[in-house]
């Protein structure tokens, strides 16, 4: 049974509209903060990433279940009813629950929802409160609205893979993208702050409004720095690997048995770098006793300090710069990640048991409120798992209209 909502948004209920990754990313970060969500998914189907496996959620004996790991990721605490919004009455089911709501998140292709009469311009008109989100990839306007697309597209023609993998000259060099759908989740975190906004400025006006969120958008605003630095030069930023283009040394290093990150920001942590390393007249020289030096002298300075790195073990250099209070780390792989006792304390894993009985891991909120902190009320659900309930507890259906609404296909 769903615990009480006590959370900061525990007022608010949403109707999620939005299936993959950054709508439900959004809507996640909500619900963790107490949001009533109602995710709403094609019958029968449910939302993409449900068969976006292996890996699957295991069920109570241990076995592969039908969704996949990556539904899980972005789906906790939220309840999942199934509408045909294709049909008339699907739409009018989409209208009733949009009237209850404060907040409805979607995704759809531009002019899709309009014409089934589900746009901004129509539900505000039944409630004027409402603040509604649309997110796509290039934006509601503009040439290239029209276009489909995921999150490497975005990564590309936002510019970051033309910053991220290996040097062009060194083996394996060329465009990367990230390991995680980076424009997807920028995006839903950008979208979150957005609806905040919107409803903290409806406490004030009563008035709702309209948000049009763009992956596009987002990618490009993620190059920070590296964008202001074009803006002013306009010299166009290039790879460079592990290694940064304003601060030396700031990068990996093979050890006697594995790597070790080192991020030395500025000029004192240079100096205690080079002591720990026994190089301190490194830290003296005038090429590198600068940051700015460092950057210029860098393929003079970096062989030095890796040939010194290479004569001992990863630990033993972590437990060194760590004394002297350098930054650094090791490289760790996700199990690594979660045997971390600094994790361990944050408690990052969270296990959390669905309606069949199988568990399924997924990650805290680092949204850490002291006053209202994240619920982990509800685990991913089943797909329709809270039709019923939701047509009868919110819109009073009775259960012979359920009944008829799911023998004609509607839910």
């Amino acid at each position: 049974m769903t615990q009480p909502l006590t959370g900061a948004l525990s007022h608010i209920r949403v109707l999620d509209l939005s299936r993959v990754l950054a709508g439900p990313w959004c809507t996640q970060n909500m619900a963790d903060m107490g949001a009533e969500v109602i995710k709403v998914e094609r019958p029968k189907v449910g939302d993409d990433t449900r068969s976006w496996g292996p890996p699957w959620i295991a069920r109570a004996d241990g076995s592969d279940g039908q969704d996949a790991t990556y539904f899980a990721a972005a789906n906790r605490n939220k309840q999942s009813i199934t509408i045909d919004i294709s049909k008339p009455e699907g739409q009018a089911l989409i209208r009733e629950l949009a009237k209850t709501a404060d907040v409805v998140v979607e995704n759809y292709k531009v002019g899709d929802l309009k014409r089934r009469g589900l746009d901004y311009e129509s539900l505000s008109q039944i409630n004027p409160k409402l603040v509604y989100l649309s997110v796509t990839g290039y934006g509601q306007t503009g040439p290239d609205s029209h276009k489909p697309g995921y999150d490497v597209v975005f990564q590309a023609t936002g510019g970051i893979m033309s910053i991220t993998g290996e040097e062009d000259s060194k083996p394996g060099g060329g465009p990367q993208k990230t390991g995680v759908a980076v424009a997807d989740i920028l995006t839903g975190q950008y979208a979150t702050i957005a609806v905040l906004a919107a409803l903290n400025h409806r406490s004030v006006t009563g008035r709702g409004q309209y948000i049009d969120m763009a992956l596009l958008d987002c990618i490009i605003a993620l190059g920070a720095n590296q964008v202001t630095a074009f803006l002013r030069s306009e010299k166009i930023p290039r790879r460079w690997g592990n290694g940064h283009p304003s601060i030396v040394p700031y990068q990996p290093f093979q050890t006697a048995d594995s790597d070790v990150i080192v991020a030395v920001g500025n000029d004192d942590q240079f100096r205690r770098f080079c002591a720990v390393l026994g190089v301190a007249h490194l830290a003296d020289d005038e090429r590198y006793r600068k940051m700015a030096g460092r950057v210029a002298h860098r393929d003079e300075l970096v062989p030095i300090l890796a040939d010194v790195m290479r004569q001992r073990p990863s630990q033993y250099w972590v437990d060194q710069l760590e004394a002297s209070n350098v930054p650094c780390g090791r490289i760790n792989n996700y199990q690594q990640v979660f045997e971390e006792p600094q994790v361990i304390h944050r408690g990052m894993r969270v296990d959390m048991e669905r309606a069949d009985g199988g568990v399924v891991g997924t990650i805290a909120s680092p949204l850490r409120l002291q006053g209202t902190p994240p619920e982990y009320r509800q685990a991913p659900p089943l797909l329709g798992e809270h039709t019923d309930r939701v047509l009868r507890n919110i819109l009073d259906k009775s259960d012979a209209e359920i009944g008829r609404l799911r023998d004609s296909g509607i839910i």
